[in-house]
């Protein structure tokens, strides 16, 4: 830049230098023709156009070239962050004897709460509440089982979606849930009638997926006897006199009414996740009347726009709420489709009603149970993400909503599960954890980047027999939405920092005045 300025200056000035009107030269006399004056100072005035702009379009040039070098280098940089993450060696974790100096700029000037002060904290703020969860899983998973039982026999079983049993998932299973009200959630598989079946396509199978539908992916409704790969006929237009030997035309073609009774979106085989919701919200209401008798509780939909957002209201004025979702399976994995996350915002935006979004909610419970097993007696794991997530909740209600999202939080823990040594999670070592919790959750503000655990990671337990699509996967970054809202990014940067600075006063208040 500096080169190009000068040689546009150093033209200006030769063109003064060498005006005929400003330094006639020695024997040469100024014309004295006006009109010819005024012409070699219009064509002198061109040429110099014309260098300025051959020099303003080198500029440009090498600009161009420099910005397209620095491109070049952010996106070997993330690639280089995305290979270490599937190689297990994303993020630094930093060592023990990290100290309050080095977590970062924002914990200057705060006094994080010694081990005594969180101990006390933790048992008599949090402890009391594991109890409260497991009655209350126990009422809703009788009450869920029967109202699906119910469910199974108001439904057609030749025309209408085959439901399974539910299944536990989220904080509430993993025993971490703190704020209340506890609200249960709970998947219910299903499946199509025969001779039907379901086939998925997922954002990693192969197929172009644009990157706000990664972690997306659609499900078709087929016939159990049609070919997976699919006739050449449906893919090639054929002519009016050919005809496919292994489709007739009576078999290619089904009525729109039937695939719409298979709740899929108007003239296409894909699985609508609005009609899934419709038909879900009537066989539930059905089921609830033919057992509402034996109840002594009025039951009702909190939300409509959730397909089973549940909430049970005593004659006391007491009330519990649950979520039933129905969801479906990925081949023959734990991993599933769904289409509403009542509990967290992270499929608040689909790109379509046809696109569902994967949970990989029961592998991550069963990852915790597993490590679970191999750490100390009276681990802290669990604890720290309590802490962090009482805290951040309480933050929220003083400053309003986050970007942060309790999933977020589980994310961090299981990130660092996996990274530290399984002596490191002792129950004397809470403090510790809790600023490398806090450290890491920093760090992925800063670089507003977060990859989700399981997809893209090489490192996954071969116990779990998780499905190596999703770890051979390009990771997941679940904080790109802060890429493209600043505005929530800035909000939830500020609600971290606010929550920092009032952590001390919080604990203090909750441990010293119990309600």
């Amino acid at each position: 830049m500096p080169l190009g300025i000068f040689r546009v200056c150093l033209v200006v000035i030769t063109a003064i230098v060498n005006h005929p009107l400003l330094f006639p030269k020695e024997n040469v006399s100024v014309p004295e023709n006006a009109e010819e004056i005024i012409q070699k100072m219009k064509e002198r005035e061109e040429s110099l156009r014309l260098e300025q702009l051959r020099l303003e379009q080198e500029i440009a040039d090498q600009e161009a070239k420099q910005k397209a070098l620095e491109k070049a280098a952010e996106v070997v940089e993330e690639s280089k962050e995305k290979k270490d993450f599937q190689e297990g060696n994303w993020q630094d974790t930093g060592g023990e004897e990290d100290d309050m100096a080095v977590l970062g700029k924002a914990f200057k000037g705060v006094a994080f709460p010694d081990k005594a002060v969180l101990a006390s904290f933790y048992e008599k703020r949090i402890l009391g509440t594991t109890g409260d969860m497991a009655r209350m899983r126990e009422m809703v998973e009788g009450f869920a089982d029967d109202l699906l039982e119910a469910l199974r026999s108001v439904c057609n079983r030749d025309a209408d979606m085959e439901v399974e049993d539910c299944m536990g998932v989220g904080s509430m299973y993993e025993n971490w849930r703190v704020r209340k009200p506890f609200v249960c959630d709970l998947i219910v598989p299903f499946a199509p009638p025969e001779p039907y079946c379901f086939r998925s396509q997922t954002w990693c199978s192969g197929d172009n997926f644009p990157p706000d539908e990664q972690g997306y992916g659609t499900i078709k409704v087929c016939r159990a006897d049609e070919d997976v790969t699919g006739c050449i006929c449906d893919k090639t237009k054929l002519g009016e006199d050919m005809l496919c030997l292994l489709h007739s035309q009576a078999n290619n073609t089904r009525p729109s009414s039937q695939m719409e009774d298979l709740l899929c979106f108007k003239n296409t085989q894909y699985l609508d996740a609005n009609q899934v919701m419709k038909w879900f919200q009537i066989a539930v209401t059905k089921a609830w009347n033919r057992i509402s008798h034996k109840y002594e509780f009025d039951l009702s939909f909190s939300l409509l726009d959730s397909p089973g957002a549940l909430k049970i209201k005593f004659r006391s004025g007491k009330s519990v709420a649950f979520n039933l979702t129905p969801v479906v399976q990925y081949e023959n994995s734990d991993v599933y489709f769904i289409s509403h996350f009542p509990w967290s915002s992270l499929a608040a935006d689909l790109p379509s009603s046809t696109h569902w979004f994967l949970t990989f909610a029961v592998y991550e419970r069963r990852f915790i149970q597993l490590v679970s097993k191999m750490l100390p007696a009276n681990a802290c794991h669990v604890s720290c993400l309590q802490i962090l997530s009482f805290l951040h909740g309480k933050q929220c209600s003083l400053t309003g909503p986050s970007g942060l999202t309790n999933y977020h939080l589980k994310t961090v823990m299981l990130h660092l599960l996996q990274a530290r040594p399984n002596q490191d999670w002792a129950s004397e070592k809470l403090e510790a954890r809790l600023q490398d919790m806090l450290k890491f959750l920093e760090k992925c503000l800063h670089e507003k980047k977060l990859y989700h655990f399981f997809i893209g990671n090489g490192k996954v337990p071969a116990e779990l027999g998780f499905p190596i699509i999703f770890q051979r996967a390009e990771p997941l970054n679940l904080f790109r939405p802060f890429v493209l809202r600043r505005d929530v990014y800035r909000k939830t940067v500020d609600t971290f920092h606010e929550m920092l600075r009032n952590m001390s006063a919080l604990i203090n208040e909750y441990t010293v005045h119990i309600p």
